[in-house]
């Protein structure tokens, strides 16, 4: 998980390792990460709305104000000067492709195993896998 902040007395929400709706949010910023004249709110809404099995009519513009708010001040992504569209930053993508990866390699593994997990085991699993992401991501910060 990235853990909430406060970025010049804003405060964002933490984006949840697990969450389908942040997946979906990294995996969609992946695809948008070399398009030289950015993104919109509804280029990514479009995209996350697909990858959640949403109707985009159904995952509203100000939702995604939210999300790109959150992303915003957790450094992923900035706005471009004099417009509406945003480009992933080198931070960002860092960040992104790191989420990206350790979930499908941590959810693969989990769903490899032949054993289903308890109810007992499979949160404390979950929380020790956050914890580990959380680490290297600051480690990655503070070697960066």
């Amino acid at each position: 998980m990235i853990q909430p902040i406060v970025n010049e007395k804003q405060l964002a929400s933490a984006l949840h390792f697990g969450d389908p709706r942040v997946l979906a949010l990294m995996s969609a910023l992946c695809l948008f990460e070399l398009l030289p004249e950015g993104f919109r709110n509804a280029d990514l809404r479009n995209k996350v709305a697909e990858l959640v099995n949403h109707d985009p009519s159904t995952y509203s513009q100000g939702r995604m104000t939210y999300d790109l708010r959150r992303l915003r001040l957790h450094g992923l992504i900035e706005r471009q000067p004099h417009s509406n569209r945003y480009r992933v930053t080198q931070d960002g993508i860092r960040i992104i492709l790191f989420f990206t990866r350790a979930e499908a390699r941590f959810f693969s593994t989990v769903l490899a195993i032949e054993q289903p997990l308890t109810s007992g085991q499979a949160p404390r699993v979950l929380v020790q896998a956050s914890q580990a992401v959380d680490r290297l991501i600051q480690e990655a910060k503070l070697t960066a």
